[in-house]
């Protein structure tokens, strides 16, 4: 292999790697796709020039950065085609390969965000058409337009209508279950005071278990009202 053939190789190369470099640094702009939105929206008037776009300059900087590329890929198989240790060489067959796939790569990315770009602006501009057939359509029959507001008027009325109801069945919902409840604990105090009352001895435990308990109530009372008394009378 020459030395010219060699430096031939590295600077194809090199630029081929700057043009991917490139084409990595161009990134989509947001504000590019909403003004193509609303300039697919929007006609400008007649008596001004029509003028490209950004999305439009963009799309052309691509496909002049994507020739070049190919130009200097068309130049790199040449030169790995006339010399023969550049052909044996896998390493820059491997290389060539890589640059292609990226090329190819990026076409195939281009071609997807075209698309996807072109099917925005479409629906965009079939949206606007239906907003502007809608509002001439109304401008044209105000009678119609006052009746479609007294038919949206009375379809917020109808959900909150919906929305009081479905309160309403859940708050029916919640005191029926309050009442299965309180009818449930009805029925286990009513079990346990009959089988209080199977068991022998066991009314008059709970009898004098309360004769206690008031006997202790009196006492604490009495208790309480003779140290109030004293209170009062030192004071």
């Amino acid at each position: 292999m020459s030395i010219s053939t060699g430096n031939g190789w590295v600077q194809l190369r090199q630029q081929t790697r700057s043009l991917e470099a490139q084409k990595k640094k161009q990134k989509p702009n947001p504000r590019s796709k909403s003004s193509s939105k609303r300039q697919a929206i929007t006609t400008p008037p007649l008596t001004q020039p029509l003028r490209p776009t950004r999305p439009q300059i963009d799309a052309a900087n691509i496909f002049s950065l994507f020739n070049q590329r190919e130009t200097l890929i068309s130049q790199l198989t040449r030169l790995l085609d006339s010399d023969s240790l550049l052909t044996a060489s896998a390493v820059k067959q491997n290389n060539l390969s890589r640059h292609r796939e990226t090329l190819l790569d990026h076409r195939h990315t281009l071609t997807r965000l075209r698309s996807s770009v072109s099917e925005s602006r479409q629906r965009a501009n079939l949206l606007s058409n239906v907003r502007s057939d809608i509002d001439a359509y109304r401008s044209s029959n105000p009678e119609s337009a006052e009746a479609d507001y007294m038919l949206d008027e009375r379809g917020r009325i109808d959900r909150s209508h919906g929305v009081a109801d479905s309160v309403l069945s859940q708050a029916y919902a919640v005191n029926e279950q309050f009442g299965v409840q309180r009818e449930m604990l009805g029925n286990v105090q009513r079990r346990i005071v009959g089988a209080a009352g199977k068991v022998p001895g066991i009314n008059g435990l709970i009898g004098r278990i309360g004769a206690k308990k008031r006997r202790d109530g009196i006492i604490l009372g009495g208790f309480i009202a003779l140290c109030m008394l004293v209170f009062l009378y030192f004071t």
